[in-house]
């Protein structure tokens, strides 16, 4: 059993080499541009491998350290000492919430580094968790680090896979040793797991002080209501807890990169504009997990599954736009509604329905809500596979023509 496990862990791991990246070549410009680039995600998401690949291609080698490895943390026992005999490398230093005493310490080699003439390497640092929980790096090396998100895997990087790979990936979700497994079972297995080492282990190593259980519960009730719109008080009677504690539980898990909480467009308005955020799970398979989700004929059957797609389609389309837009939803009291609205510029907005159909319509609320905010484009993403034009200015679009579309717009 061992033998057929490790085989089959090297052949997910050989595939998941195969894979292109979309934050690849975003994290190669950054490198060159920025003394430090920050690859943060959840576990699992594959940034060790993206790492192994940039330093495969970096001339004059790489020094690669897992700080949670005893041996490696033993190599930074002196950090001045260590930098200074690998000035010339990029060096990877991989879970870095685990030292952040680091930090300051590579300031002042990154600013020892500059005044050096000649060819110098720079530093790749890999964590899991956002900017916030890694606000020490933010403020020790302002000016001197640019963060990459790398999320799970989306449906362009996946494309080649096979002809059933979007829906494999919706279902499974996109973290590489789910998606890859061989069979659905074994992928839900591996979530589950992911799952209760994330919340009994992962969350604690942080310096989060939660309970475990009560925290596992609200994930699960979250996934209950994906892309409903948050009522904290709605929880904490569920919970047994205060309001602030379940406000503080959907903060870690917005923080741990694991929920997305769409925040609701908000301007000087005379209209009467939700306030509310709608929190999704951000990878699909982990929100299937969550419900004990196992097969796609399950998932259809789910009254789940709209917000499923819903939840899976305005990751890919926040994947795509980067940096370059802000993601909100917008909804008045009177029922304008847009699933998703990417504010590419202050001037620019684009306006999105999502709809599981291959034949979809689209409500009187769209319209409104696209012309309330006077948006540049109107598209339908639905589950057909074509693309043509629909009634007031509407682009009807498949998934992946949405995601090209905005990585060009």
């Amino acid at each position: 059993m061992a033998v057929n496990y490790l085989a089959n862990l090297n052949l997910i791991r050989n595939i998941a080499r195969m894979l292109t990246r979309n934050a690849f070549d975003v994290v190669k410009n950054r490198l060159s541009n920025f003394d430090s680039v920050a690859v943060l995600g959840p576990r699992q998401t594959g940034k060790t491998t993206l790492a192994r690949q940039i330093a495969d291609e970096t001339g004059g080698g790489a020094s690669y350290l897992d700080l949670e490895s005893a041996v490696d943390r033993r190599k930074l026992d002196d950090p001045e000492a260590y930098f200074a005999a690998n000035r010339e490398k990029l060096i990877v230093l991989d879970e870095i919430q685990r030292a952040p005493e680091i930090f300051q310490v590579l300031r002042g080699e990154i600013d020892a580094r500059r005044r050096q003439n000649g060819k110098v390497g720079k530093f790749l640092l890999l964590g899991s968790a956002s900017m916030d929980l890694l606000r020490q790096s933010s403020e020790s090396l302002a000016g001197r680090i640019s963060f990459v998100e790398l999320t799970p895997l989306q449906p362009d990087e996946i494309a080649n896979v096979g002809p059933e790979s979007i829906d494999n990936l919706w279902l499974r979700g996109g973290f590489p040793q789910s998606f890859l497994r061989e069979s659905d079972a074994a992928s839900l297995q591996w979530r589950l797991d992911f799952i209760r080492t994330y919340v009994e282990r992962d969350i604690p190593k942080f310096g989060l002080q939660v309970d475990a259980e009560r925290l596992e519960l609200f994930w699960r009730m979250l996934a209950n209501d994906q892309g409903e719109l948050f009522n904290a008080q709605r929880y904490a009677r569920s919970l047994g807890v205060s309001g602030h504690t379940v406000a503080r539980y959907l903060e870690i898990l917005e923080k741990l990169l694991l929920v997305r909480n769409l925040r609701p467009w908000f301007a000087n308005s005379n209209k009467r504009l939700v306030k509310a955020p709608r929190p999704f799970v951000r990878d699909s398979g982990i929100l299937h997990a969550l419900l004990a989700i196992e097969t796609t004929d399950a998932l259809r059957g789910n009254s789940v599954v709209g917000k499923s797609w819903e939840g899976f389609v305005i990751e890919a389309l926040i994947d795509a736009a980067g940096d370059r837009a802000r993601p909100y939803f917008y909804r008045t009291a009177a029922g304008a509604e847009a699933d998703l609205i990417l504010e590419m510029t202050a001037q620019r907005c684009w306006a999105f329905e999502i709809k599981l159909s291959s034949a979809p319509k689209v409500d009187r609320g769209f319209h409104t809500a696209a012309d309330d905010l006077a948006v540049e484009r109107r598209i339908l993403v639905h589950r057909g596979n074509e693309t043509f034009p629909m009634r007031g200015g509407i682009e009807a679009m498949t998934l992946m023509g949405a995601l090209a579309a905005v990585r060009a717009g």
